[in-house]
């Protein structure tokens, strides 16, 4: 049994099983270990065969012009750094992605896991605008949302300059940049900002309090573990952990009211800890009225489609956020 922050006792067993397939893709990776503070610094030096693209990797042979800017962060905050890769060729305004990175918030750059926003950029005609937010913990909350949530206000507000049609802007992110996406729509709808066509969130990192039946199952199984999470939310919030205080524009699952925003696409895997937390955020979107569409990819661990991206599921997972792209900007 396990007692959820809402006092609910609620039986848990044994880890789900993984996808054969993605089992010995992670068998193949040696496993991971927990992510303790400690390992932050070693883990930004990069790991073998993550290496970040180059301008040439995102300019893909000429069909996207690759450029970075700086622009204004949130008042006595930094300048915020933008990566913006545009299809070639274009002369009407094409919609956007505004991507946001994964990194537990505390690891990663602009140019992280950009490359499937390039994908779908590619297939769709679509401008990729990519956020380099600062880090916790040097940088905890609010910092690293307030960094996204300029960025995509100056994205919208800089629209024509940059061929985009305003009216056709999506905020996307994995992990982090997930639980992130989420926090920038309800920024969004709370201040009256860039009205988006779309949220869409693969296996987002929403709850701070890291107590769900998954996280409790899955423990420090697969990749980003119990413990690793529990580094990531104490760099960004310290000691408010947990509390009753946290902000939802940190933590998404602590929102009250989710009415009011985008259409959402909310994936995650069977056997990772975001499980119930992700599968909760998209049962109230629904609750209160809004659009969503949820996946739970049977037998993956978190991020399942990066590590091990020739399985079956990982090929199934990317194709069906393209598809629901695409049919969101084609309403």
């Amino acid at each position: 049994m396990t007692t959820t922050s809402s006092g609910t006792s609620v039986p848990v067993g044994p880890p789900p099983p993984f996808d054969p397939e993605v089992a010995a893709a992670l068998a193949a990776m040696g496993g991971f270990p927990p992510i303790t503070p400690d390992l932050i610094p070693v883990l930004r030096q990069g790991l073998p065969g993550q290496e970040p693209p180059s301008d040439a990797d995102l300019a893909r042979g000429g069909a996207f012009s690759v450029a970075e800017r700086s622009v204004p962060g949130a008042a006595g905050d930094p300048d915020v750094r933008l990566l913006v890769c545009r299809p070639t060729g274009t002369t009407t305004p094409v919609g956007a992605v505004y991507w946001i990175h994964g990194g537990g918030m505390v690891l990663g750059d602009h140019r992280s896991g950009v490359l499937e926003a390039l994908d779908w950029a590619q297939e769709l005609q679509l401008v990729v605008v990519s956020v380099e937010y600062r880090l916790a913990p040097e940088t905890p909350h609010p910092g690293p949302v307030e960094d996204c949530y300029a960025g995509l206000v100056w994205t919208a507000e800089h629209a024509a300059e940059l061929g985009v049609d305003p009216a056709r802007l999506v905020v996307a992110g994995a992990s982090a940049g997930g639980g992130l996406s989420a926090g920038v729509a309800l920024m969004a709808r709370d201040r009256g900002g860039p009205a988006l066509a779309g949220q869409l969130l693969i296996y987002p990192m929403l709850d701070d309090r890291n107590d769900s039946p998954s996280a409790v199952q899955m423990g420090d199984t697969g990749t980003w573990g119990r413990t690793a999470n529990d580094t990531g939310w104490t760099a960004l919030l310290g000691e408010a952990r947990g509390g009753p205080d946290v902000s939802p524009y940190a933590a998404p699952a602590r929102a009250e009211d989710l009415s009011g925003l985008p259409p959402a696409f909310v994936d995650v895997a069977s056997a990772e800890n975001f499980r119930e937390e992700d599968v909760a955020y998209a049962t109230r979107l629904w609750q209160a009225g809004g659009r969503a569409e949820l996946h739970v990819w049977p037998g993956g661990f978190h991020g399942f489609d990066t590590f091990a991206p020739e399985t079956v599921i990982a090929k199934e997972a990317r194709a069906a956020r393209l598809r629901w792209l695409r049919r969101l900007l084609a309403d």
